[in-house]
């Protein structure tokens, strides 16, 4: 690794870069050092950003599209330039390998590259008004509005992209933002807004001010903000929607991803693994739509399993900045206890470990197990780790009613051969995304992403995301 971090980092407040202090340490999430201090914001603070926001509120709506798409653009080209600083940022705060850093930031830029060519699109439609001789010589038309100052609340385990999916929508739709990054992974928002403070953007029209989650309510009960887009857990996701008044609300929360393994699937079993080892293991589990159950044919199961076992025991753990690392560490070793300690649960339940199963401080090892009672967390609940369960099933339909068998309805993945199940899973399974013949982990940045059930309301993806944060606007013409 280069050493490009910082020593400290201001947060951003109304455009501008402010070291207030140097409050929020942030740690190499491997070797637990300080790697750098960051800028915490305080209530006083984060009234004030909100407050910049309202008042550039009809500046940023003014701003036309052109200029959106160039701050865009801007951004596109700088992001390029710092790659390998982005990444090095991802791989020290997060404790992302190396190489998934890199992806991710591939994907922060496509993110607002997809905004700006999206900036100049948004339109409305002209309407046919006369349904009936009372409307004879009306004519209807719409267009889009922004719909005022949006609070954006981003997690942990994609802090460049999923901070990007929140900015750069608001960006090509002209609205003003606050945002709060994970405190545990602040550094990558602020060269995002580093990068912005090189443009024309309005003054005041962003602020990224890193908070403790216990004092940062302002970003979800201040009535001056007009929309709360938040990823992260369900529970908190849940009572934010609770506290957030009239505002709308977009919540991207968590799951526990199954995927299915059709009967058909026996010559293509090798292809199967390596994608099941990536869904459930890449970021060491860290994603919402990581694979968490395996529900495969019992035509195959075995052959499954053992193939499954085999690959995930070749996976290097280890120092995230190593190229040869997959696994490394989770975002803190309470969290790595915790999930540790779900596995434990299900052994003495009556659950096998198949390989794994073991902790050293934050690390712990891809894990699979099999005969996991259903009513355990580790089938339940999102375990947001390096943790695949498998499950045996007698037909593809049995397999369907298992995936729907959750409280959570992300994405779900299905390999099959046969384009009549393919067509019923979708139909029929109770999630935002059915993934055919790949992991439910895959996404790309202009899709409609999101949930149903406790996984969430609305969705992101670039175009998808700007239509939440616009508003329809009619305009009624009469003949003279």
């Amino acid at each position: 690794m280069r050493g490009m971090l910082k020593p400290r980092y201001p947060y951003y407040l109304a455009s501008q870069p402010v070291f207030a202090n140097e409050a929020l340490e942030v740690t190499d999430k491997f070797s637990g050092a300080v790697a750098t201090r960051v800028a915490l914001a305080d209530a006083k603070a984060i009234d004030a950003g909100i407050a910049a926001a309202h008042a550039a509120r009809d500046e940023m709506a003014k701003f036309p599209p052109y200029a959106r798409r160039d701050v865009l653009m801007h951004c596109v080209r700088r992001f390029q330039e710092r790659a390998d600083e982005l990444a090095e940022a991802l791989c020290i705060e997060a404790g992302k390998p190396i190489r998934d850093a890199r992806g991710e930031v591939t994907r922060l830029i496509d993110t607002f590259r997809e905004g700006a060519e999206e900036a100049t699109r948004q339109g409305g439609e002209t309407l046919n008004l006369e349904i009936s001789a009372r409307a004879k010589g009306y004519r209807g038309m719409t267009k889009r509005v922004p719909i005022g100052p949006c609070s954006f609340i981003s997690p942990f385990n994609f802090p460049l992209n999923l901070a990007a999916h929140k900015i750069a929508p608001a960006i090509a739709t002209g609205n003003t933002w606050v945002l709060k990054p994970a405190s545990r992974t602040p550094i990558g928002a602020l060269i995002i807004g580093e990068v912005l403070a090189e443009t024309e953007l309005p003054k005041g029209s962003f602020s990224i001010l890193p908070a403790h989650r216990d004092g940062a309510d302002l970003f979800t009960t201040d009535e001056r903000l007009k929309l709360l887009s938040f990823t992260g857990s369900p529970a908190v996701g849940w009572d934010l929607k609770a506290k957030a008044g009239k505002k709308k609300v977009v919540l991207e929360l968590g799951g526990n991803a199954a995927c299915v393994i059709d009967a058909d699937q026996h010559q293509r079993l090798d292809h199967v693994v390596a994608r099941l080892v990536f869904g459930a293991f890449y970021q060491s589990g860290q994603s919402c739509i990581s694979v968490q159950r395996v529900v495969a044919h019992e035509s195959l199961y075995d052959a499954l399993k053992e193939k499954l076992v085999t690959a995930t025991r070749a996976l290097v753990a280890g120092d995230p900045k190593d190229e040869k690392t997959f696994i490394g560490p989770m975002i803190s070793e309470s969290e790595a206890k915790r999930l540790d300690g779900w596995i434990q649960s299900a052994v003495r339940a009556g659950g096998t470990v198949l390989c794994g199963g073991r902790r050293t401080g934050a690390m712990l090892e891809a894990t699979v197990l099999e005969h996991v009672p259903k009513t355990e967390p580790l089938v339940t609940e999102e375990a947001f780790g390096p943790v695949v369960v498998l499950s045996k099933v007698s037909s593809f339909d049995a397999a369907l009613a298992e995936v729907n068998d959750s409280k959570f309805g992300l994405q779900a993945g299905v390999f099959t051969n046969d384009l009549h199940r393919a067509m019923r899973a979708w139909d029929s399974l109770e999630v935002g995304g059915v993934v055919i013949n790949d992991v439910p982990s895959w996404r790309v940045d202009n899709m409609p992403y999101g949930g149903v059930k406790d996984s969430g309301l609305g969705r992101e993806g670039v175009r998808y995301a700007m239509e939440d944060m616009t508003e329809p606007r009619l305009l009624i013409i009469k003949d003279a």
